[in-house]
């Protein structure tokens, strides 16, 4: 789950209301006054508390960077004590206890910890999350609705753009005291001790997305433990699910004052302005709304629709009034057999994996005999094994069989299962897979129009309609009762209230128990108190790095500052190192596998997409493996000069002379704005695009790339697909493919495409401008009904298959293009 904090204001008031602010006494000020002086605005040298950029970058990176143990810390100061004794210097801290405790006095950032568990106070919480500097340009301070300007419909993008932010604004207007609400939720998981996280809603989604310190540690929940007896007893589960209850009371009890009567905040403008906190939404795995909404496994937590009616529709929403007068009527029996209230839970995988695909494969044993079953699914792994290469998506050499998945390995096979099964399944089934995923992709837009919901809502009806070839064929004979899927009807009417659920999702919560909780517990013995400590450090840490970035003390490279500092010039290439380069390099990174991944986020501005040459390899002077490849060049050369020129003069002497050396690069980073996908702040997402001989000590890697060919055309009728040869500078030698059809598959959804041969077979090539690619593309074979060789390999798919489907499913920004 992830928490999420509006401060609201009702649409019925005048749009200047939004944007009141005050003193720190909550006083109102005019609108054009400049915000107060921050704290923190000691000038841009004052390190406090430590003595310079070095001291703080050594802490920086000892302990939240690389999480050094206190021992090896002692190991290095003492050896660069040595280093420095012949000189009469002494290192930046004595021991890791020095260091320790210039941590502990960093004025920001810190909230002490509280008894009845270990929580912090969560309105000191609140407010050090409201008044981070790194948010005030990602942050609303009032609802607003967003519609498209091409066709007017309704878009819902971050939180406050929601009908339900409006609705509570409507509410707390009412109150000539308050004008505004704030709101949280709480993000859990542990199995020994239950981390509870919060964080507030008016941070924009894609902040959300890049895991940028919007999420801290409220506190830990105790888990009872009982013998497996007692973990049966009805009494006891209650007594669980009261005691998570009463604990969260508790541990929010600090914010209730502030509910009804407003509080000043401090803003990441630097304002002050009145807010009331509300608790809100959250987002949480099944077993976790089961919990609190204290339901019976297999019961959906939002309707009261019986536990074997779930595919037949909806009924009445759960409440809190209906809840409570059902306990005060009924036994606990009755409630738990009647109403499926309070009872245990158990862990519902997921719609794709744990259903879908177990189908998949029950159906084929079902069909078929144990010699052809065994046939078939090695036939279907094999088709895994054997999707190309691509940023970001997991590789499976070996193949993998299906009860070996992880939740990692569901998600990349999740982008490629649905060519590798088609032949071997039944058509429904393949358009079942498809509907889900389409559902899936849509959700997780950045910006979902209330076009985009009917669309989403036809997905649903297709899922709902090629889903009964499993019930037909006796796969899953008594129906779909399942929970996880009943659930999905309800997405539309929660996109609505809440804003596009894109950046909430459980690797918010993940990301920060890795950091929080995970690391921490591996490090030390007596682990709760430590945790409790280094949480509070790597808080004060991330707020010291925030205040040092604002007042401009952190640009560059730590030595580049100190020699400016000291009038020197930095020796070229000295202290260089190959990870400060964005790029990286194809040939120097085989091997490594501490390399630079081939896609990640990227911050910077949001722009459309740009493509950008990476480190040089090697100079060349003639050609490199193709015939014509100078003619293919002086045909390009002659198209960049004269652009404007509506005649061509194909002949020879027309076409320019190449005299200079050609720098050849073995790979180019495409940069483009991916929302949905892994990226920064600013939405923005990179990966690398190779055409290198061999690759990571390995056969070569030659990406396929889409082609921007008609800007006035949407989808794949503006795009094309090519596969590199070579990139060259500003240019790249690439084969060109062609559309098998005007329109994508009717049962994959994907286009199909083959490679485009002239006349005498050659295969077509030419050489184009570096912009105008757009970024890479993932072509994964058609494989039909026959069973391919066991001797091929990925590196040979490419090569070797007729045609290929354009994977529109490889990740999130591909399937909004390739349309």
């Amino acid at each position: 789950m992830s928490s999420r904090i509006g401060i609201l204001l009702s649409h019925q008031q005048p749009l200047q209301v939004a944007w009141i602010i005050c003193d720190d006494q909550g006083n109102s000020i005019p609108l054009d006054a400049p915000p107060p002086p921050h704290p923190s605005d000691r000038g841009s040298d004052d390190w406090t508390p430590y003595n310079d950029r070095v001291k703080f970058e050594v802490a920086d990176f000892l302990y939240r960077r690389n999480q050094m143990s206190a021992g090896n810390i002692n190991f290095v100061f003492n050896l660069w004590a040595a280093s420095l004794a012949a000189h009469g210097d002494t290192p930046p801290f004595t021991n890791h206890t020095d260091m320790y405790d210039t941590i502990n006095s960093t004025p920001l950032g810190g909230v002490p910890w509280q008894s009845f568990s270990s929580q912090y106070n969560p309105q000191l919480l609140v407010h050090n999350i409201i008044s981070n500097l790194d948010f005030k340009d990602e942050f609303d301070y009032a609802p607003v609705q967003e519609y498209s300007v091409s066709d007017g419909a309704h878009q819902f993008h971050d939180f406050m753009s929601g009908n339900w932010c409006w609705k509570q604004a409507d509410l707390i207007v009412q109150d000539p005291d308050t004008i505004g609400s704030i709101r949280q939720s709480v993000a859990t998981g542990h199995n020994q001790y239950w981390p509870v996280y919060m964080s507030i809603g008016n941070i924009h989604n894609n902040v959300w997305r890049a895991h940028h310190n919007n999420v801290i540690l409220l506190g830990f929940l105790a888990i009872p433990k009982t013998d497996n007896e007692a973990t049966k007893d009805a009494h006891f589960q209650k007594f669980c699910c009261q005691l998570l209850h009463s604990s969260l009371a508790k541990m929010l009890e600090t914010l209730k004052p502030g509910m009804t009567k407003p509080k000043v905040v401090c803003c990441p403008d630097g304002h002050f302005r009145r807010a009331v906190y509300g608790l809100g939404p959250y987002i949480a795995d099944y077993p976790e709304q089961a919990l609190l909404a204290c339901i019976v496994q297999n019961w959906c937590p939002k309707c009261t629709t019986p536990t074997d009616n779930l595919y037949e529709g909806t009924y009445g929403r759960r409440s809190r009034d209906h809840t409570e007068v059902l306990v005060e009527e009924f036994e606990l029996g009755v409630l738990w057999d009647e109403y499926g209230l309070v009872g245990d839970i158990v862990l519902i995988k997921g719609a794709f994996k744990d259903h879908l695909v177990k189908w998949v494969h029950d159906y084929i044993e079902a069909q078929y005999t144990e010699a052809n079953v065994n046939r078939i699914l090695d036939d279907i792994d094999r088709h895994i094994t054997l999707a190309p290469v691509f940023a970001g998506l997991r590789q499976f050499p070996e193949g993998r069989g299906f009860k070996q998945w992880t939740g990692d390995d569901s998600k990349a096979l999740m982008k490629v299962y649905i060519p590798a099964i088609k032949g071997h399944v039944p058509t429904e089934m393949v358009q079942a897979l498809r509907a889900l995923l389409d559902f899936i992709y849509i959700a997780h837009r950045n910006i979902i129009s209330s076009s985009s919901l009917d669309t989403m809502d036809d997905t649903l009806k297709h899922f709902h309609r090629y889903r009964k070839i499993f019930q037909t064929s006796s796969v899953q004979p008594k129906g779909f009762n399942l929970p996880r899927q009943h659930s999905l009807i309800y997405y539309h009417k929660l996109i609505r209230a809440f804003g596009a659920p894109n950046g909430l999702c459980s690797s918010i919560a993940e990301s920060k128990h890795i950091k929080a909780v995970k690391e921490p517990w591996r490090r030390y013995f007596e682990a709760l108190g430590q945790m409790l400590l280094t949480n509070q450090r790597l808080d004060k840490l991330a707020a010291s790095c925030v205040d040092f970035f604002d007042r401009g003390m952190l640009q560059g490279m730590c030595l580049s500052y100190i020699l400016n500092k000291l009038d020197q010039d930095e020796p070229f290439g000295r202290y260089h190192h190959a990870t400060d380069d964005a790029e990286g390099n194809a040939d120097e990174d085989e091997g490594n596998t501490n390399a630079e991944p081939d896609a990640n986020a990227v911050d910077g501005p949001m722009v459309l997409a740009h493509v950008d040459l990476a480190k040089t390899a090697e100079l060349i002077a003639d050609q490199i493996g193709q015939p014509n490849f100078t003619t293919l060049i002086q045909h390009f050369l002659h198209d960049q000069c004269h652009s404007d020129s509506s005649s061509f003069d194909s002949s020879r002497s027309a076409l320019p002379e190449i005299y200079k050396k050609i720098t050849l690069y073995t790979s180019a980073v495409a940069t483009f704005f991916a929302p949905s996908d892994l990226s920064g702040i600013g939405g923005m997402h990179y990966e690398h695009i190779h055409a290198v001989d061999t690759w990571r000590n390995g056969p070569g890697h030659y990406d396929c790339v889409f082609v921007s060919t008609d800007l006035s055309a949407d989808g794949m009728h503006g795009l094309d697909i090519a596969r590199h040869d070579g990139v060259m500078y500003p240019c790249a030698l690439v084969q060109w493919f062609k559309c098998v059809a005007d329109s994508p598959d009717e049962i994959t959804g994907m286009w199909v495409v083959e490679l485009e041969l002239l006349e005498d077979g050659a295969h077509c090539v030419s050489v184009i401008h570096l912009d105008s690619i757009f970024r890479a593309a993932h072509l994964i074979p058609v494989f039909g009904g026959d069973f391919v060789p066991t001797n091929l390999t990925y590196s040979q798919t490419l090569d070797t298959f007729c045609t290929y489907y354009v994977n529109n499913f490889i990740d999130h920004h591909a399937y909004e293009i390739a349309f």
